[in-house]
């Protein structure tokens, strides 16, 4: 700065006054020149254009629906369990182990012989590997209490169990309180010492169709899985001659593995156990079903009776689960269910009703379709009464009829008869295997004294005696230095024994001669 210039500041300074009305002049002129080249810069970018009369787009607030997701989420995945289960299959080219290490080919002179006693090519059984198959199940009741699909536990050999919180490779053996075919409903159990999480059940009638749902479950194994849709028809029938498996329909991803699981509603409560998909590839189409809520609970209440089984009345008719108008105007009815079948020897064949008949009303209660005639009869107990109002040939009838166990009466159709199974079943084996005596034949190709020990016959998978390795074919001389030498022996001692008792199996190893020896097997009883 020049030093004229530097005594003029000087000057301006010693003036408070002058100074600071010049720097406000100053700032003034600034603004009005930044203002006025402004404007002129907006002005030409806007020469050529009309001003819009749009609105300007504004972000809603967050919403709370992912929130609930998660909600629901945490609330329900300690409910949902995984299950895996164990059972047999038949497999022909089965290897077999004899002693030495040595292995038996399918054809050899030593197995052409067992075969024909213990099964095989040519002969009466089978011989077997393990499959293992993997499910969702989800606890209402803290006491254990499980429900799951049929299809997931039926046949199992050894049902497991895996809770969300447990550590990695803990699993909870659970055994079966009851199974319903005709939903393909189970419910098992698993004995822990601790209150289980239990998820609350809802009222699957008050779903709506586009409702939002959440379905839980270990779909190829991975558990803790959460898929979301929404329910897209109600009261769909996709197996024929299923009348209690009415479904409801969702988009929400299921897949193999998620069987079992629940269905959720935004309350959090259970309105459906996801059970089946319609698909081409065996996966994820778009399209799954669970049946709903107020169905498992008629049937889980059952199931934990002191029967343990689903209890249906029946009159012995089949019929069209909707009326046709044809056949309404031809048999001269406004509604009802007209009879197509009447089985022989059923409740409704012993009242006099016949092919044709149009059933209006039970007890005085209208009946316009076949879902509201079977609810009704369904839910009465066997043994009951009912009166059956009914159009024959343009004329208003009654009857009365007793009421029959379904299970018994279509026992054929059905595939089951539950008293016959429960005759069929083997006894239970604390040791789990079941022993033959020894023929005449075995005992001398075998070597084997006659009128000594049994031979075992099947061994359950992961049982004690598997455990301690026993195996089809051994031959058992003595348990606990008590001879074994009839099947009336074995069943003696075995039924003396307590659980934590030592056994000690004297064994003659399947394959093995005289020469060969006996050896010892044993451990303690679980």
């Amino acid at each position: 700065m020049n030093p004229p210039a530097s005594a003029f500041w000087v000057r301006l300074k010693a003036n408070r006054v002058a100074y600071t009305l010049t720097i406000l002049v100053t700032l003034t002129l600034g603004i009005l020149i930044g203002t006025i080249i402004s404007y002129g810069v907006k002005g030409k970018e806007g020469q050529g254009a009309k001003s819009s009369d749009a609105t300007p787009l504004t972000v809603p607030a967050p919403q709370q629906l992912s929130n609930a997701f998660t909600q629901i989420a945490k609330q329900l995945e300690p409910s949902v369990v995984n299950i895996s289960t164990e059972s047999t299959i038949k497999n022909p080219h089965r290897r077999r182990s004899r002693p030495g290490g040595q292995d038996d080919e399918e054809g050899s002179p030593f197995e052409d012989f067992f075969d024909r006693f213990f099964g095989g090519p040519g002969g009466s059984g089978d011989n077997t590997i393990r499959e293992r198959s993997l499910g969702s199940g989800v606890i209402v009741d803290a006491k254990g209490y499980i429900v799951t699909n049929r299809h997931v536990v039926d046949k199992a050999d050894r049902i497991r169990v895996r809770m969300q919180d447990d550590p990695p490779g803990v699993q909870h053996d659970a055994k079966v309180i009851g199974t319903d075919q005709e939903t393909d409903l189970a419910v098992i159990k698993v004995d822990v010492n601790k209150s289980l999480p239990a998820a609350k059940l809802g009222n699957s009638d008050s779903m709506q169709i586009g409702d939002w749902v959440l379905a839980f479950g270990s779909p190829f194994g991975q558990s803790g899985t959460v898929t979301a849709g929404i329910v897209s028809y109600k009261g769909r029938n996709i197996v024929p001659n299923r009348q209690f498996q009415s479904f409801i329909q969702t988009d929400a991803a299921i897949n193999p593995g998620n069987s079992g699981g629940p269905l959720v509603d935004m309350q959090g409560e259970v309105i459906g156990i996801n059970t089946a998909i319609l698909t081409d590839t065996n996966a994820y189409a778009g399209v799954g079903f669970a049946l709903p809520s107020n169905t498992v609970v008629q049937v889980y209440n059952q199931l934990i009776g002191p029967e343990h089984r689903v209890a249906r009345g029946s009159i012995g008719v089949t019929f069209g689960a909707q009326q046709n108008p044809a056949i309404a105007r031809v048999y001269g009815v406004n509604g009802g269910v007209t009879i197509q079948d009447v089985v022989a020897g059923s409740p409704a064949d012993q009242a006099g009703l016949k092919v044709g008949d149009t059933i209006t009303a039970v007890d005085g209660k209208e009946v316009k379709t076949g879902d509201d005639l079977v609810s009704d009869i369904a839910s009465r107990k066997p043994g009951s009464k009912a009166k059956l109002s009914f159009v024959r040939n343009g004329k208003k009838e009654e009857t009365t009829v007793t009421i029959a166990d379904r299970a018994k009466l279509f026992a054929t159709r059905l595939g089951e008869d539950e008293g016959g199974n429960e005759q069929a079943e083997p006894k239970p084996s604390k040791f789990g295997l079941s022993v033959r005596a020894l023929t005449p034949e075995i005992a001398d190709r075998l070597d084997i004294p006659a009128g000594k020990g049994v031979i075992v016959q099947d061994v359950k998978p992961g049982a004690f005696a598997e455990d301690i390795g026993l195996n089809r074919g051994d031959v058992v001389m003595e348990i606990n230095k008590q001879p074994v030498n009839s099947v009336d022996d074995f069943n003696r001692i075995e039924s003396m024994m307590k659980s934590g008792q030592d056994v000690v199996f004297l064994v003659r190893p399947r394959g093995a001669s005289r020469q060969d020896g006996t050896i010892f097997l044993a451990g303690t009883l679980p």
